[in-house]
Formats: structure tokens, C-alpha cells, sequence
């Protein structure tokens, strides 16, 4: 299926500068991706470390690219060099060890912690607790910046649900925000194909769209 360029017009168009689209491109191939970076788009999301890095590889150098899927410590090293932000830090174990990878870098990786808030028990995240855990501990690493919270929803059809579990993300975000200068929360990264007009309502500054743009996820 090709890209969906109306789509792509209308969601940025309903975005309005709001917020910033991720292109979920995992299992597509780069000529997709060229497609929608010849109209704009500049912030990609994968979730394979693998396909992450055969297609930084061979795509132009300005795009920015988000890890959004689950990440294994062990393969923290393998993207470090040019990942723009990591969407999804469940664990303590894995803000350090991206720490650790960008100082042996001597550079700074930005990150998202992603909080659990759907009922499904099949989604990573942290809990509140160790939202908090996670807050302070930053304080004491040097080259991982924390930039905010992500977190995906429940997959249903019951749209207060759907909003209640956004809403409660964003108080946590209000609540842990960082108070020293510099330090501030700027992204909100929530919502997806399916709920991304929910969550914009809720206040997300980040919404992650793949199978608008490129039809549903081929897997070989």
C-alpha cells in the first residue's frame, strides 16, 4: 500500500502545531519513509533495534528517529550514537544504562519515561512509584535527559476509558514535573491511529501514527 498523503495532510493539519507527529514506520520499507520525508515528515519511530539501524543507515541524515518500542539494555549501545529521543524507559536498570552508553559517547540521550496507565496487562511501563524513583535518580546521571512521559492507552472502544487513562497521565506529568531550572518536562507523548484526536484533547504534544500513514504493519 502506498502512503497516505491525504491523511498525512490531514493529520498535520489537525495537529496545528500543537503537537509532533511520529511516522511509526517499523516493518516498512525505506521507500515509504522517502515518500513521506520528501513531504516533510523529519520524526520516524521503529521499534526493532535491528531495522532501526539498517535503515538509519541508508535514509538522509536529518531524520530524526525515535525508539518507541520496547528496548533491551544490552542493545542501548547499538542506536546510542544518533537516536534522537527513546520513547519507552520502563526500568531503572535502563535510564542508566543509556546513561551509560552516551557517556561513553560523551553526549547527551533524551528519553521519555513510559508510565503504565492502560488495563491491559500486556504494556510496559512503570508504575507511580517508580515514576518517582526514576525522577530523582536522573538527578544523579549526566548524560541521559529525562524530556517527559509517554504512555499508550487501552485498546477499546469505550472512548471515556480511553480518556480517563490520557487524563491521568497528563496529572502525573503535572505532578512530577521537575522544578529546577532547565530540568522542565516539555513532551507528552500519547496517542496513536486510533485514539490520537482523544488524546490531543488530553493534552499530548506528541502523537505516534503508523498505520494511517502507512496502512497496517507487514510482518515477513
Amino acid at each position: 500500500m502506498p502512503v497516505n498523503k491525504d491523511k498525512y495532510k490531514e493529520i498535520i493539519a489537525a495537529l496545528d502545531g500543537k503537537a509532533t507527529l511520529i511516522a511509526v514506520s517499523k516493518t516498512k520499507p525505506v521507500e515509504d519513509i522517502r515518500e513521506l520525508y520528501d513531504l516533510g515528515q523529519r520524526d520516524f519511530g521503529e521499534n526493532y533495534v535491528q531495522e532501526l539501524v539498517d535503515k538509519q543507515a541508508v535514509l538522509p541524515p536529518d531524520i530524526r528517529w525515535h525508539f518507541i518500542g520496547h528496548l533491551q539494555s544490552n542493545k542501548v549501545k547499538y542506536i546510542a550514537p544518533f537516536v534522537h529521543l527513546i520513547h519507552g524507559v520502563d526500568s531503572l536498570k535502563l535510564l542508566k544504562e543509556i546513561d551509560k552508553q552516551a557517556g561513553k559517547l560523551n553526549k547527551t540521550i533524551d528519553v521519555l519515561l513510559q508510565v503504565h496507565i492502560a488495563q491491559e496487562e500486556t504494556k510496559f511501563g512503570i508504575d507511580e512509584t517508580e515514576l518517582h524513583a526514576a525522577r530523582d535518580a536522573a538527578g544523579a546521571l549526566h548524560n541521559v535527559k529525562i524530556k517527559g512521559l509517554m504512555g499508550m492507552a487501552s485498546f477499546s472502544s469505550d472512548v471515556e476509558k480511553v480518556r480517563n487513562e490520557f487524563r491521568r497521565l497528563h496529572s502525573l506529568f503535572d505532578k512530577y514535573q521537575p522544578t529546577g531550572s532547565g530540568d522542565g518536562w516539555h513532551t507528552l507523548s500519547m496517542g496513536m491511529s486510533g485514539d490520537y484526536t482523544i488524546a490531543m484533547e488530553e493534552g499530548s504534544s506528541m502523537v505516534r501514527i503508523g498505520s494511517l500513514l502507512f496502512g497496517e504493519r507487514q510482518y515477513h
